[in-house]
């Protein structure tokens, strides 16, 4: 005889709350002796890794212009040769020097985030056609139910850029410019705007 089914009752939404510096970012705030240093802080890079060496720094923005202090953002991309570090990539053996993936929490004081990474190399879209060079973001924060993904392109990638099919897909085309990180140097400065007439475009996925 067949059993009825029971369903469990969705829990009510939280936000991120201060919690996520606690169980991230320990070391951080203060929380010493779980282990030697937070997991993904410091730099993607060592002295073997492949490929040109930037910064990228920027800051969260709520909807009325402030940075915001407790965020915490996670950065996902290829190495130099377009490679993921990851056991599902069929293109060949990523860089072992380049981890591809790091955390940092924003700056208590000025809100930024800072990563000393390197420029990844151009990945294939599903239909094989090739992406401009790019870093994905994850961002959470109080206040954030769910976190927030999006991209960061690089403003010196022109030609890429305007191959990107991820790009062309974005209908109001102005609203491209908040995912280009600006190069100053060895430096790229990208913002990510929560709220408001700069708003950053997210991806949900």
């Amino acid at each position: 005889m067949a059993q009825p089914l029971g369903y469990l009752k969705e829990t009510t939404s939280q936000t991120a709350g201060p919690y996520v510096h606690i169980g991230l970012t320990p070391n951080f705030v203060g929380i010493n002796g779980i282990s030697a240093e937070d997991l993904g802080s410091g730099s993607l890079c060592n002295d073997k890794t492949i490929g040109e060496r930037i910064t990228i720094k920027g800051r969260v923005i709520d909807g009325i212009g402030a940075p915001l202090r407790d965020a915490l953002v996670e950065i996902w991309q290829a190495d130099a040769k377009g490679l993921y570090n990851s056991p599902s990539e069929t293109g060949g053996r990523a860089d072992p020097n380049f981890p591809g993936w790091g955390r940092c929490p924003s700056n208590m004081e000025t809100g930024e985030f800072v990563f000393e990474t390197i420029k990844p190399g151009r990945v294939p879209f599903r239909d094989g056609r090739l992406m401009a060079p790019h870093v994905t973001l994850w961002i959470v924060a109080r206040g954030i139910n769910l976190g927030l993904q999006t991209r960061m392109y690089f403003s010196d990638e022109e030609a890429a850029n305007t191959e990107d099919p991820v790009l062309a897909r974005i209908e109001h085309r102005m609203r491209m410019q908040t995912l280009i990180g600006l190069r100053e140097g060895d430096v790229y400065h990208f913002d990510i705007h929560l709220q408001g007439e700069k708003e950053t475009v997210f991806f949900d996925i």
